[in-house]
């Protein structure tokens, strides 16, 4: 499935730029310059991922954040926050709007296709009973996994081993793989696997991962 990228920048050079690049990766790019042109697009698109910047020239990127984290079709979406405005409150002020990443202004376009390509290889859709799209998003730095649009810090060997079965939904990770993988050897009882599958399942539901009896692990979301 082909993924969206939003792009919010009012600078015209930039924001280029960024489609350019964002295009040439394969992507599906909408790119506006305000606040408010986000506001109206969003009620027609559902991006996977918002590159957002926080000084725009009608409404706060701030303020843009908390508007796509409250709308209940947005949620899952991975908002990348891209600002000249380095300060520490700056940042914790994005963070807690609902941002995944803050990246300061100026950024080489190699590492910012980085962070995008490992965000969006975080991101697995899956259907939930009432068959509306949602995304389980994966945060490297805060070890946090956003489901439903709702945040949960998790230990950091329950996300290593969530990280681990959603690069690749399709395919059953044997548990000698998990072992090496995620625990780095294999030392250890294989019942440890069971236990932090158990325990995330009681955190985000029986139906993210499925086990494969006498293999091992399949993520489902």
């Amino acid at each position: 499935m082909e993924q969206t990228v939003l792009v919010v920048e009012d600078d015209a050079d930039i924001r280029e730029l960024l489609r350019y690049n964002l295009q040439k990766a394969g992507l599906t790019v909408h790119a506006v310059g305000t606040g408010r042109e986000v506001m109206n697009l969003c009620k027609k698109i559902r991006p996977d991922l918002v590159i957002l910047d926080v000084m725009l020239p009608d409404i706060d990127g701030i303020e843009v954040c908390e508007f796509l984290r409250k709308d209940a079709q947005l949620t899952g979406a991975y908002i990348l926050f891209l600002s000249a405005r380095g300060e520490d409150y700056s940042q914790v002020a994005g963070y807690r709007a609902g941002g995944d990443d803050y990246i300061v202004k100026p950024v080489s376009i190699k590492v910012l296709m980085h962070k995008v390509r490992a965000a969006l290889s975080r991101i697995s859709h899956y259907h939930m009973h009432d068959a509306s799209p949602e995304k389980v998003v994966l945060n490297t730095d805060r070890f946090s996994i956003r489901k439903n649009g709702k945040e949960s810090i998790i230990p950091k060997k329950e996300f290593e081993l969530l990280s681990y079965l959603m690069s690749s939904p399709d395919k059953v990770f044997r548990r000698e793989e998990i072992l090496a993988n995620v625990w780095g050897h294999s030392n250890i009882n294989d019942r440890t696997i069971d236990v932090h599958v158990r325990k995330l399942r009681e955190r985000f539901g029986s139906s993210i991962i499925r086990t494969v009896k006498g293999v091992g692990y399949r993520y489902m979301g």
